[in-house]
C-alpha cells in the first residue's frame, strides 16, 4: 500500500468552510433584455470579464467578454443579451463546502463560479482568490485562538482502565438533505477532538466522514447511517444504506466517475472524487454493494490513537 499522505489544516478547512462564508456577495449582473452595448459599458466600468445574467432573481445565463468581442466584430451592439448569453451554467450551491468549488476549478479550468441557493437564485460569486483569502484568515484565527487559550485535550483512553475500551458514535443521514450536508462529520470531528484523537488522524477521519456523508445524501433514496468506532488501536468509519446500490464498484473507485444526476452536479456535488479521497485517507477500505439492495462502506484508520 502506498504511504498515506499527511493532511494539514488547509485540507481540513477546505472540507469545513462553506462557500457562503467566503464568496463575494456584491455581484455585477445584467438582465436578458439589456443590450450588448449595456454589457460593454458594465465590463468597462467594473473592469470585469463577464457577468451573470439574472431574471426575476434567478440565474439564467452567463455572458463574457468573448461574447462581447464576437458581437462587436459583427456590428451587433444593439442585440439583446438573451440572444448571446450562454445558458449551460456551471454553478455551486452556497451550502457546499470549499472542496466542491476547488474540484470544479481544477476539473473545468474556470477561475470563478456563480453561487446559487436551493431556488437557483444568484447569491454570490466565488473565485480562487476568495478561497485563498478565507483560508489564510481562518488559519490565522485558529492559530491565534490556540495560542491564546492553550487548548489541550487529554487522551480519554489514557484516563480509563479497561481491558477493552471503545467509543461508538452514530449519525442518521437523510437523503437529499443538502442544507445539513457536512454537519454530521463536523459533529464527529468535534467529538474526536474531545476524546483526544491526534490531529492528523482527526483530519483524515473528517475527510472520510464528509465524503461518506455526502454520498449518502446524494446517492441514496432513503438516506442511511454514519457510524464511527474509536479505540486506542484504530478508528473505524462505516456507512450503511438500503439502496439503490453501486452497479460497478471498480468504476466507482475511478477518479471522476460518478452516477450523480445532472441536477446534483449543478448544485456543486457529485464530482466523482469522494471514494477516491476516502481511499487516500484510509489504511484499509472495504466497499460492498448490491444493486437495489444497499451499500456498506468501511474505512479503518491506524496508527494507534494513544500517544
Amino acid at each position: 500500500m502506498p504511504p498515506i499522505p499527511e493532511f494539514g489544516r488547509v485540507q481540513e478547512l477546505i472540507y469545513e468552510l462553506q462557500i457562503k462564508q467566503v464568496m463575494s456577495r456584491e455581484v455585477a449582473t445584467v438582465t436578458p433584455d439589456q443590450s450588448i452595448s449595456d454589457l460593454k459599458n458594465l465590463l468597462r466600468v467594473k473592469r470585469i470579464s463577464g457577468a451573470p445574467v439574472v431574471e426575476n432573481g434567478k440565474l439564467v445565463g452567463i455572458i463574457s467578454v468573448e461574447d462581447l468581442i464576437r458581437a462587436l466584430s459583427k456590428g451587433e451592439m444593439a442585440a439583446s443579451i438573451r440572444d448571446r448569453m450562454t445558458t449551460s451554467l456551471i454553478t455551486v450551491n452556497e451550502e457546499s463546502t470549499l472542496i466542491e468549488a476547488v474540484r470544479k476549478f481544477a476539473q473545468l479550468g474556470v477561475g470563478r463560479l456563480p453561487v446559487v441557493n436551493d431556488r437557483h437564485e444568484l447569491v454570490g460569486i466565488v473565485t480562487g482568490g476568495d478561497i485563498n483569502r478565507a483560508l489564510l484568515e481562518a488559519l490565522g484565527l485558529r492559530y491565534e485562538a490556540e495560542e491564546k487559550h492553550h487548548i489541550v485535550h487529554k487522551n480519554l483512553f489514557e484516563e480509563i482502565s479497561s481491558d477493552e475500551t471503545s467509543i461508538r458514535l452514530k449519525y442518521a443521514i437523510a437523503s437529499k438533505d443538502f442544507g445539513n450536508g457536512g454537519k454530521a462529520s463536523s459533529r464527529m470531528k468535534r467529538a474526536l477532538e474531545t476524546i483526544g484523537v491526534p490531529p492528523e488522524v482527526r483530519r483524515r477521519a473528517a475527510i472520510v466522514s464528509y465524503e461518506a456523508e455526502m454520498n449518502l445524501i446524494i446517492h441514496t433514496t432513503r438516506g442511511g447511517e454514519l457510524s464511527v468506532c474509536v479505540s486506542p488501536e484504530r478508528l473505524q468509519i462505516c456507512t450503511t444504506d438500503a439502496g439503490p446500490g453501486i452497479p460497478d464498484i471498480d468504476k466507482a473507485l475511478r477518479p471522476g466517475w460518478s452516477t450523480a444526476p445532472h441536477w446534483i452536479c449543478e448544485l456543486g456535488f457529485g464530482a466523482g472524487m469522494g471514494l477516491v479521497n476516502m481511499k487516500r485517507c484510509a489504511d484499509e477500505m472495504k466497499l460492498e454493494s448490491t444493486p437495489d439492495v444497499g451499500t456498506r462502506l468501511e474505512v479503518v484508520i491506524y496508527p494507534q490513537l494513544h500517544t
